[in-house]
């Protein structure tokens, strides 16, 4: 049992100090190693060795640190590429059902549109839309279709896509957004405030309230979106929808290795 508990710890300690390194890119000297996990410096240094026997650690540029290897790279993108994103999201999505009691949905982009992958109907809200899984949604007049053209990489795209959609793209209701100019504009403000909504654009009566969902590599392949009527949007306010909608897409990215910009800024303090 002694042996038992003995190794637990020195696993613990060892997971501990490949963490302390993942804020360090350049590597991080023993002596602030030992002093940031709490471990004496000849513990620390027994643990680094044996880490280093494994690949995971390697001597930094500068005598007497350490630094992370391609290893755990490595390690780390086979754990992301075996999530399912369901059940990465489902508990997220779930718990945003529950407080807002209105119809909750998770798309994922696919070239030129995106296709509804999970759907929750509303707990207390008395709408129910017709969207159902596997709906594919049109990117120009949807929530979470604007989210992906906002976050597109390619700055040709929207041009693109909109010369080659012109004969679908048009005027679904008196809100619908059918000018390329005025949806440039509703873009860069969605990129401004990180949300985007569907103003009856689709239907009259129904809005619906969208937020980008991240990854590790700073992508947005899904997003969140919330379905209600514009009676209850005006009656409870955007804010009570896009404080909990924004979070919970947080959150999922967080969970997919996306991290936070003021998180970031901090790790880079940490390090210089």
């Amino acid at each position: 049992m002694s042996e038992k508990n003995g190794g637990n710890q020195s696993l613990i300690r060892g997971l501990r100090l490949l963490e302390l390194l993942s804020q360090f890119p350049n590597g991080c000297p023993l002596a602030q190693l030992s002093e940031l996990s709490g471990l004496n410096k000849s513990t620390a240094h027994r643990l680094l060795q044996g880490l280093q026997n494994e690949g995971y650690v390697q001597p930094a540029s500068t005598s007497g640190s350490y630094r992370l290897t391609t290893k755990c790279l490595s390690l780390g993108q086979k754990t992301l590429s075996s999530l399912n994103i369901i059940n990465v999201a489902a508990p997220h999505l779930e718990k945003l059902n529950l407080k807002l009691g209105e119809t909750v949905n998770f798309s994922k982009r696919e070239q030129d549109h995106a296709i509804m992958i999970y759907k929750l109907e509303p707990t207390t809200g008395m709408m129910k839309t017709r969207a159902y899984i596997g709906q594919h949604l049109k990117l120009y007049c949807s929530a979470m279709g604007k989210i992906y053209l906002a976050y597109e990489e390619n700055s040709e795209y929207l041009n693109n896509y909109w010369q080659t959609h012109r004969n679908t793209i048009e005027q679904l209701t008196p809100n619908t957004v059918t000018d390329l100019a005025m949806m440039e504009k509703e873009l860069s403000e969605i990129r401004q405030e990180q949300f985007a909504m569907d103003r009856e654009e689709n239907e009259l009566g129904v809005v619906c309230i969208a937020a980008p969902v991240f990854d590790y590599l700073n992508k947005v392949d899904y997003a969140i979106s919330v379905s209600m009527s514009i009676y209850k949007l005006q009656r409870q306010g955007i804010q009570f929808f896009l404080d909990e909608i924004k979070q919970a897409a947080k959150n999922i990215s967080k969970e997919l290795g996306y991290v936070l910009p003021q998180e970031e800024s901090h790790e880079e303090k940490i390090s210089g």
